[in-house]
């Protein structure tokens, strides 16, 4: 099948996806030399009890995908710390390639994420990732993956990412490196990080694209019928709703709680649930304020407090907040307490944030100051 899709895609793949550069590797290291390694490139995948399946697949898929006259150029296969099989987060039996005992060196290592904290406490485990970096032109990780490296010390100096909500785990893991959340992934040459699990997707394709040019990063895409975006401007962790990861403490019924709605983009985002309680209007707005006033998030204290605004008119229904995004401009707040037309007990609760066009940033206010 591979084949086949190879002969009809060969000439499409030039001009057929976007045609712009790919902005996050203007830093990257260059491809391998014409006479590198022989191909197929030797590629190991670590996988271990609780890996993540799209974050060792994702990759898997991609790189598996680039062909040059029909032939791979990649040899990929998996390495876990035993021989035994190993059980994925969400259940899947996987038999690995190789045990850390046997397997060949790597040209390129990837690193994935998933249920790490045990393996991360694996002195093996993380040896064996930094022992094989160093040799390798280069590791990938995917995910809180990233946190093998910070372990192996292979992040100071470096930028680097990883999935949403982990942003500032990582800042602490490795404080040597600089943590950005506005890259879907971040190429330092030897070192690579992608964001969470469907970045790693990307991120393969960009390092094909590094080794083995634009268009074999094409034609892997078409195979996989996915719709690559060089310039990898979906970046999670950037989205607007990372001003609003509250752990409310609502007191509702069993069943109750229910998504509506989630969507937005970097400037705004509104989150709406369907809420049964048998907490009154004020109860269940007073429950929600609370949790916002306290600062109480679902991956720490957010970097951003939201204070009420001043002067806000009474309504038991409805609270208004303010607050500076981490780049010093203006944000407002809204949670909206409705009926919902199911009956008694049921309301819908909105809570969204947005951009204030209306109000200068803090350094626009402090450079105001000065003069």
């Amino acid at each position: 099948m591979k084949r086949i899709h190879l002969l009809v895609l060969s000439s499409l793949a030039v001009g057929s996806l976007l045609n712009a550069e790919i902005t996050n590797s203007k830093n990257a290291a260059p491809g391998l030399p014409q006479n590198g390694p022989p191909r197929p490139l030797k590629l190991a995948i670590l996988i271990f009890d609780g890996v993540q399946i799209i974050d060792y697949t994702g990759p898997y898929e991609t790189f598996g995908h680039a062909y040059d006259n029909e032939e791979p150029l990649f040899n990929i296969y998996t390495v876990a710390p035993r021989p035994e099989s190993i059980t994925t987060e969400m259940g899947m039996s996987v038999n690995p390639t190789y045990s850390f005992a046997n397997s060949p060196k790597p040209d390129v290592l990837v690193v994935p994420g998933g249920n790490i904290q045990k393996q991360l406490n694996d002195q093996n485990v993380v040896k064996w990732v930094r022992d094989n970096a160093k040799s390798a032109t280069v590791t990938m990780s995917v995910c809180n993956g990233a946190f093998f490296l910070a372990k192996a010390g292979l992040l100071d100096g470096l930028e680097a990412t990883t999935t949403f909500g982990l942003i500032s785990k990582l800042r602490e893991a490795a404080p040597k490196a600089k943590v950005v959340e506005n890259k879907r992934y971040v190429d330092n040459g030897a070192i690579v990080t992608a964001a969470g699990l469907s970045s790693g997707i990307d991120c393969s394709l960009h390092i094909i694209e590094r080794f083995f040019g634009k268009g074999t990063a094409q034609m892997a895409a078409l195979g996989m019928e996915y719709n690559w975006d060089p310039e990898s401007r979906f970046v999670r962790a950037a989205l607007a709703d990372k001003y609003m990861q509250f752990d409310f403490d609502v007191k509702f019924l069993p069943g109750g709680w229910k998504p509506l709605a989630r969507e937005g983009n970097l400037d705004h985002w509104e989150n709406k649930w369907l809420v049964k309680t048998e907490s009154s209007e004020a109860e269940l707005l007073q429950s929600i304020n609370s949790t916002i006033e306290t600062n109480r998030t679902t991956f720490g204290p957010s970097r951003s407090k939201w204070v009420r605004t001043k002067n806000e008119p009474r309504n038991l229904r409805q609270s208004l907040w303010e607050f500076s995004g981490e780049d010093g401009k203006a944000w407002k707040g809204t949670v909206r307490i409705e009926p919902s037309q199911g009956g008694q007990n049921e309301f819908i609760l909105i809570v969204r944030v947005e951009r204030d066009e209306n109000v200068k940033s803090t350094a626009e206010q402090n450079a105001q100051t000065s003069h």
